[in-house]
């Protein structure tokens, strides 16, 4: 939840297949502020890695949300705010995001079953993460914690119900 007079800085995250790229797209229109891809930021190396099928190491992941990190630090000090799909799997991978912008990160995990995004997977076309990483994106899911600013979604939901479910979620939390 953003602070009033400010503009949000999200992570809409989850495996691959669970629908980032469309849910974060369609927030950004929404909300009037700019969206990146985050698989766009990628280092070459780490999609010839998952294309190939070998799921990426914490290494390989280091340098990458550094790059969204410090994209988002552009658009918090600019004035912008922005949302990013980001597959932000484990704490310390929203630690270091959170650490790049000073903590002011707001989290909606796009949360469902195996099944549903496995299906999903295979009826996609061009992208590089094949269906036979899914395993280790589940095992390497940690999902968010209390001390987060997160919300789950989920995606058995159709788009429109996730989209203002999202926008739902940065409002102030308010009184009974």
């Amino acid at each position: 939840m953003q602070q009033s007079g400010e503009k949000p800085l999200i992570v809409v995250m989850g495996v691959a297949g669970s629908g980032k790229t469309t849910i974060a797209s369609g927030l950004a229109e929404k909300l009037g502020v700019p969206f990146v891809e985050g698989d766009s930021l990628h280092p070459t190396a780490n999609v010839k890695k998952m294309a190939s099928g070998t799921p990426l190491t914490d290494d390989d992941r280091w340098p990458w949300l550094e790059a969204i990190g410090e994209r988002m630090e552009v658009e918090r000090v600019t004035g912008h705010g922005v949302v990013v799909s980001c597959s932000a799997l484990r704490h310390v991978y929203r630690d270091c995001l959170r650490k790049k912008v000073n903590g002011k990160v707001h989290f909606i995990l796009l949360d469902g079953s195996r099944e549903l995004i496995t299906d999903r997977m295979k009826q996609r076309k061009g992208h590089f993460m094949p269906p036979a990483l899914l395993d280790s994106q589940f095992a390497t899911l940690e999902k968010p914690t209390p001390d987060e600013d997160a919300v789950v979604l989920d995606i058995s939901h159709p788009i429109p119900a996730l989209l203002a479910e999202a926008a739902k979620s940065l409002l102030p939390a308010t009184a009974p």
